[in-house]
């Protein structure tokens, strides 16, 4: 039988017998250190990179996602989503992700991280990011975005970014209300999706709040780093 329950974004989850999610407003909380056109843009992003004589595309850097389950590299579109871009580079950059979990999971749906420590703690985040939801990127397979929670405004995104699996058109901006507005899409899997879908059917448990569905055994961030 589905059914449906309320959760702390505002937006209804779908669950089947097995527990799985929909268009939801989701466990997405995180991404900033602020907009470009915020008060805070001038800040240069700091770039924690394990590129080895090569040099970093500005507008399209390629960033590698190292996990005890594997590795995913991302390639981040600063032209359409410089805000966003800049902010989670900042991160990647003060290695803010190092020993974080993958705390959210719903298998062919979505990844969620960027929030928790490897034994399951809140991470603390920055300030947060202007919402860039509405520049034309769209949640389909593969694409990353930033996690906010819908429920408490527009512009909340600090440093948890998802993975779409699956085409999520129920994510995209659809409107100026804070449900509508969406989640901003900031780059696209390049290679490594095997390694996203394989943990998003991580066996779970629900250890409650965002850790309602997070990888038993953990599913750790070793790393983030700049690679092109």
């Amino acid at each position: 039988m589905n059914w449906f329950c309320a959760n702390r974004f505002g937006a209804r989850r779908w669950v089947p017998a097995c527990v799985c999610c929909t268009a939801v407003g989701m466990f997405l909380a995180g991404c900033r250190r602020e907009s470009p056109d915020g008060p805070a843009a001038a800040a240069a992003p700091k770039v924690a990179s394990a590129n080895r004589g090569g040099s970093v595309d500005p507008d399209h850097p390629v960033v590698e996602i190292n996990t005890n389950l594997g590795a995913i590299r991302v390639q981040l579109d600063a032209v359409n989503a410089p805000g966003t871009v800049q902010n989670f580079l900042n991160y990647v950059g003060d290695r803010f992700y190092d020993g974080t979990l993958f705390h959210y999971v719903a298998a062919d749906k979505m990844i969620v991280g960027g929030g928790f420590t490897a034994d399951g703690q809140p991470k603390p985040a920055g300030t947060t990011v202007r919402n860039e939801a509405h520049n034309g990127l769209t949640n389909l397979r593969g694409t990353i975005a930033a996690a906010r929670d819908a429920a408490a405004g527009i512009d909340n995104a600090t440093s948890q970014f998802f993975v779409n699996l699956v085409d999520s058109p129920a994510f995209d901006h659809r409107g100026d209300t804070a449900q509508e507005y969406g989640y901003c899409v900031f780059g696209k899997v390049v290679d490594g999706l095997d390694v996203a879908d394989s943990i998003s059917h991580a066996p779970t448990r629900d250890g409650g709040g965002d850790l309602v569905q997070t990888p038993d055994p953990p599913v750790v961030i070793k790393s983030i780093r700049v690679v092109q």
